[in-house]
Parts: structure tokens; sequence; C-alpha cells
């Protein structure tokens, strides 16, 4: 509750936001990417989340990130010269005894130790990703104008820093890149680009997201490369290209954005179709998980995010009354993208080998020691200090509180998963890979609100018309 307050450098009010995970640092750039993720998902899907009363519950999920975003730079500028990066430091590798959010385990209502808070002067991803969080968000609440205009105000100052001065917001040997390594701020650049032109309707911002140079530093052409289309809190290209397919398949802004949105539109039809087990772009486990990350720790994160994207983009097809999409020579229906979107959610929530949902408090079986400090602590009356929480960490009991909804990180390549507090690879839930879980769980959820299940005309509300109106016919003629 002092974040920001008792760090004499920023001596600012940095309550709110979102932990991370089991720990309570605030790692601003995958929060950032989450908030986008939600409010995205709000954008095309606000019938279902209001058919389910579930609306006014995720817009105010969305709201207490926007508004700690709001906290970490100055809002009411027009021109910014810094933005906190994170709050809170994980790093034990120095060997140091000084207390942090790894080398503790206690209650987040419990911390007494120093929440140190990283600002930074250059940090073109960080800042771009934060325009495109606030940029959607106002599209969420563009009925309540006060808010939705502030937002707006904030994300066009982010955008404007972030390309004034260049540099990726996690240097090497600092805290943020060992937890969250950005690797470029290109496809931030097309990514963020496409939602400031969304939420101002001003073309300066596609011009920037369309330009051809700018695709390519982004990775645009890289099919060769393992990680091609695989979408993550650090690597946005793939979503933007659905964003802007999404542009060409409805308004069809024609010259000059018409070639690289083109471009954009296929390189979406070559991800969706590496999705297929098909064609052989990734591996999948035996019990049917795709492995975007090659096999690595952690696989259900990008599993999601892919299935938001498959499913979106099949929504996207039938609302502008496309059958399907080709993969070279062959015709594939929707369907079939709907068809993988389902199949890795199934996995997720109980569909595996193991008969265990990922999903805690879902089904019969599932994880029930997720690696998180507030979960695995009693509530008891009693202060456990720094290393007070060790006792429950490491024991082999149940958390005493269920973590109803976490998506944990998941299973191994073979399929196996050990439920074990101390191995977060396995049992520590994140806000991005919760975030990309809703999305997609939205997107897929089989409810009856009319004939398209995505929104098609809201996101493109601040955008002017794209053709001159025709003139009035002229007035009756009088002899």
């Amino acid at each position: 509750m002092k974040d920001g307050l008792s760090d004499s450098t920023v001596r600012r009010s940095l309550v709110g936001g979102f932990y991370d995970a089991g720990d309570a640092i605030k790692f601003n750039y995958p929060m950032a990417w989450s908030m986008t993720m939600l409010s995205w998902s709000v954008i095309e899907y606000k019938a279902k989340y209001e058919a389910i009363g579930e609306l006014d519950h995720i817009k105010e999920l969305i709201k207490w990130g926007t508004d700690y975003i709001l906290k970490t730079f100055n809002s009411s500028a027009d021109t910014i010269d810094r933005i906190v990066a994170q709050v809170g430091v994980g790093d034990t590798s120095k060997g140091s005894s000084q207390p942090n959010d790894h080398y503790c385990w206690m209650r987040p209502e419990d911390i007494d130790y120093k929440r140190p808070v990283t600002e930074c002067h250059s940090c073109s991803d960080l800042a771009s990703e934060m325009a495109a969080a606030l940029a959607a968000a106002s599209i969420v609440f563009k009925d309540s104008k006060t808010y939705s205009d502030k937002l707006v105000k904030g994300a066009k100052a982010l955008y404007k820093f972030g390309r004034l001065t260049r540099g990726r917001y996690s240097p090497n040997g600092s805290d943020q890149a060992i937890f969250y390594n950005s690797t470029s701020y290109w496809d931030e650049f097309v990514w963020g680009g496409a939602w400031m032109y969304f939420a101002t309707g001003n073309n300066s911002y596609l011009t920037i997201a369309t330009a051809p140079g700018m695709a390519k530093h982004a990775g645009a052409y890289w099919f060769g490369s393992p990680n091609y289309g695989v979408f993550t809190w650090d690597d946005k290209l793939p979503g933007a290209q659905v964003l802007l397919s999404r542009l060409r398949l409805f308004l069809s802004p024609g010259y000059p954005y018409e070639e690289i949105l083109r471009t954009f539109h296929n390189q979406t039809d070559n991800v969706m179709c590496s999705y297929l087990p098909l064609f052989n772009s990734f591996n999948f486990t035996k019990g049917g998980l795709i492995q975007l990350n090659h096999g690595g720790p952690q696989p259900l994160q990008y599993a999601v995010n892919a299935a938001f994207l498959a499913s979106l983009y099949s929504d996207y097809l039938e609302a502008a009354d496309t059958p399907g999409w080709y993969c070279g020579p062959n015709f594939y229906t929707t369907e079939v993208l709907r068809k993988f979107a389902r199949s890795q959610l199934d996995y997720i929530l109980g569909k595996n080998p193991l008969k265990t949902s990922y999903v805690v408090g879902f089904g019969n079986k599932y994880p029930k020691r997720p690696h998180h400090r507030g979960a695995s602590i009693p509530h008891n009356g009693v202060k456990y200090g720094c290393k007070g929480g060790f006792k429950w960490r490491e024991t082999k009991k149940a958390n005493p509180n269920i973590l109803v909804g976490a998506m944990v990180a998941g299973p191994d390549r073979h399929d196996g998963f050990k439920d074990v507090r101390t191995n977060y690879n396995y049992t520590e839930p994140t806000l991005a890979a919760n975030a990309g879980l809703v999305a997609a769980l939205i997107s897929i959820a089989d409810i009856p609100t009319g004939r398209y299940s995505i929104d098609k005309n809201t996101i493109f509300s601040a955008i002017p018309p794209m053709f001159p109106t025709p003139p009035p016919p002229p007035s009756a003629w009088k002899p």
C-alpha cells in the first residue's frame, strides 16, 4: 500500500494494478499486454459477456489495470520523458540476502521489505504496449467520454514517447531482462499503431503501422523462424496482423495501405495454417497440446493465445461471408479453426491423458499446490515474516486457499505434470497467461447472441468515413 511513496526517487503513489504471478512484483510490460488482451476480447464479444452477466466484472478488471497504468507516467502531459517499468525486484542471483519478492515467501498484505521502483527513459516496447492498452480500453469505455478521453490522451503521450526515444525497456542484466525480456520494439510499433488508429481515427497511426519497413523489422517475413506466428506478451506481430486483417476485411481502406494490409492478411492465413497438426509447423503432445514453445516449460500461455486468434479469425471470416481460407492449394473451412481452438481449451480443462484440469477449482481434479504465496499461507491471524512463510512453501500439503480460476503453467511435452509448489514451471499461474485464457474462452464460448459472434463495428467507431458521402440530390426542378 506504499508502492511508489516509499521510493525516494519517485515519491508518488503507484498503488493498484496487478501482481504478476505467485509473487507480488508489478511488471508493467506483461501487465499492459494483459489489459490490451482483455479489452480486445470485450470489444469483439461484448454481447457474450453481457449474456453471461460478466460485462461489468471484466470492465472493472480492465479499469483496475488502466487506472494503475495512468499512474505510471505523467498522464496529464502531452510529452513525457520517463515511465515506470516495474515495482518490486525479484533477482536473487547475486547472492544478496536483501529481502525481495523472490527471496521472501509471505502474504502480500504482510510485505514489509522495500519495493524499489524501476523507471525507464528509452523504452519503446513498453511505452507502445502501454499505449495499446490505454487505446484499446478507450474503446471499451467509449460510453464514459471523460474517462475514454483521458485514456486516449495518455495513449498519445506514451506512443509519441516510444517513437521518439528508441530503446528496449529490458537492458541486459536488469531485473526486467531476467523475467520479462523484450526482444524488440518493432512489433509493438505495429500493434500500438493499429490500436492508436482504432482509438483515434487518425491516419498517421495507420501509416506507421503499415509502413513496409516497419513490417520487415517486426519480422513479418521471417517464415523460416521457429517462432513465426507465436503470439505472446513479447511478440505482438501475430495479433497485430489479425487486427489489421480485420480492417481490410471490413473497411478495406485501399491505397496506400492495401499492399501491406494484403501482406498481413496473407501472413495471418499462413499462421492459421501453421496451427493445424497437418502441416507439422509445430509439434503436438500425444494428448493433443500444441507445442508453440517447442517443448519448453509453461506451454499453456502460448496455446491459449493461439486458440484466441484462431477462433477470432474464424469469426472475422464468417462475418465477412467467407466460408474459410486457403493453405496452399487446399481450402479449409472456418470450422477447422474453431476445432483447433476448442481442442486446446478442452485439453486445458481436463481432456488430456492425466484427466486433470489446469484451471484451479474447475472440474473434479485440478492442481492443489499452485506456486502462489497468498494461496499457500493459511489465513490464521499469524504474521509470517520474510522466511517465516517458507514452511508453507515447502510443505507437501495442499494450499489452504483455493485460487479459483487460475490457470497454472501447465504440463511438460510428454503430457506429464507435477503438482509441486516449488516447481513454478508446472504450477505457477501468471497474469498474462490468464488474460489469454479469458479471451480464448469467451471467443469460443457457445452463447447464442445473434448471427455473428463478433461486434463488427464498435472498434471502428472513431474512424471517419473512408469515402466521401455523395452530394445531396438537386432540388426539384420548377419551370
